[in-house]
C-alpha cells in the first residue's frame, strides 16, 4: 500500500484553531462578546418573564383568537386543542421558556438577515463574499456550534439562543435575497419611471412583491430555530429541549417524549400561522403587481402616443 502523506505530516489545524479561538479571540474580545450578549439577554429575559406572567386563560384565549384571525378556523381550533394539552401535560412552563427563546432567536435573525439580504440582492459582489459563509453555516452540523459559543459566551439560556441565531440565520438571509431577485424588471423600471427613489423603490415595491419568498424564509427559520432550541440544552439552555435531555441522561422514555411532544405541538402551530402570514403577504402583493403592471402599461401607451404626436 502507498504511502500517504499523513505518515508523514500531519497538518495542526486543530492546534491553530483551539489558538485561535481560547488564546487570541477570546482574551481579546471578550467587551465585544458581552456586548453583544447584552440585548439578547434583554429581549429574552423580558419576553420570559412576560410570557409566564401572562395568566394562562388569556394566552390561551389570545393566541387561538390570532390564529384564527390569520390562518382560519382550522389552526385556531388545533392551536386551542395544543395549548390545553401542553399544560394537562404539565409541561406548560417549559414551553414558554422554549417559546420566548425561539421568538427571540428569530426576531434577531429577521433584525440580521433581512437587511443582509436586501444588500446581497443589491449587490452581486458582497453575493459571492456571503455566499460561501452562508453555505459553511448551513452544512457544518449544529453540535459543531457549541463548543465555540461556550468559549465566547459560556454556558445558559442566552448563549444557547445565540448559537440558534447562528444556526437558523441563513434561510431568511438567502430567500430575501431571491425573492427582492425574482421582482420583474419592468415593475422596478415602472416605479423609476415614475420618480421612486431607491427608499420608495424597495418599501414599497420590491420588498411587498417578495413578501411570500420572505416570509418562506422566515418560516425557515423559525423550524431551525425550533430544532437547535433542542440541541443547546446541551449547554444549559432550559424549556423542552432540557426536558428532552433531562430524559435522555435518565433514560426516562416517557420524560423524553413529554418533550418531544411539546417541540412538536409548537412547531405545526408556529408554522400554520407563519404560512398564512406568507398567504396572506402574497394577496396583498399580487393586488399591488397587478396596480403596478397596469401604471407600467398606461406609461407606456402614454409615451408612444406622445411620440406619435411629436
Amino acid at each position: 500500500m502507498a504511502d500517504q502523506i499523513s505518515d508523514y505530516y500531519t497538518l495542526p489545524l486543530d492546534d491553530w484553531i483551539e489558538f485561535f479561538v481560547k488564546d487570541w479571540l477570546v482574551p481579546n474580545f471578550r467587551p465585544a462578546f458581552r456586548a453583544v450578549q447584552w440585548p439578547i439577554d434583554q429581549v429574552l429575559s423580558g419576553l420570559e418573564d412576560f410570557l409566564l406572567w401572562l395568566p394562562y386563560p388569556v394566552f390561551v384565549v389570545v393566541v387561538p383568537l390570532i390564529a384564527w384571525r390569520v390562518a382560519g378556523r382550522g389552526v385556531a381550533g388545533f392551536t386551542l386543542l395544543s395549548l390545553l394539552f401542553l399544560d394537562l401535560l404539565g409541561i406548560w412552563r417549559e414551553t414558554m421558556v422554549t417559546l420566548a427563546m425561539i421568538v427571540t432567536a428569530v426576531t434577531f435573525c429577521v433584525i440580521v438577515g433581512v437587511p443582509l439580504g436586501i444588500l446581497a440582492a443589491r449587490s452581486d459582489r458582497f453575493y459571492s463574499f456571503i455566499r460561501p459563509i452562508l453555505d459553511i453555516m448551513q452544512t457544518i452540523p449544529p453540535f459543531v456550534y457549541l463548543v465555540p459559543i461556550v468559549m465566547l459566551f459560556g454556558v445558559g439560556i442566552v448563549p444557547g439562543v445565540i448559537a440558534t441565531i447562528i444556526f437558523a440565520l441563513p434561510p431568511v438571509i438567502r430567500l430575501t435575497n431571491l425573492g427582492i431577485r425574482q421582482v420583474q424588471a419592468e415593475l422596478v423600471e415602472a416605479g423609476l419611471a415614475f420618480g421612486s427613489t431607491r427608499r420608495q423603490l424597495l418599501f414599497e415595491i420590491q420588498i411587498p412583491l417578495a413578501l411570500r419568498t420572505i416570509m418562506a424564509g422566515l418560516n425557515q427559520t423559525l423550524m431551525l430555530s425550533l430544532s437547535m432550541v433542542v440541541i443547546a440544552a446541551l449547554i444549559g439552555a432550559g424549556g423542552l429541549g432540557l426536558t428532552v435531555f433531562t430524559g435522555l441522561g435518565r433514560l426516562d422514555v416517557g420524560r423524553a417524549s413529554l418533550g418531544g411532544i411539546g417541540i412538536v405541538l409548537l412547531a405545526i402551530m408556529l408554522d400554520r400561522i407563519t404560512q398564512a402570514l406568507g398567504e396572506g403577504g402574497r394577496s396583498k402583493a399580487s393586488g399591488q403587481k397587478d396596480t403596478l403592471t397596469r401604471l407600467f402599461k398606461g406609461l407606456v401607451q402614454g409615451s408612444k402616443a406622445y411620440n406619435k404626436k411629436s
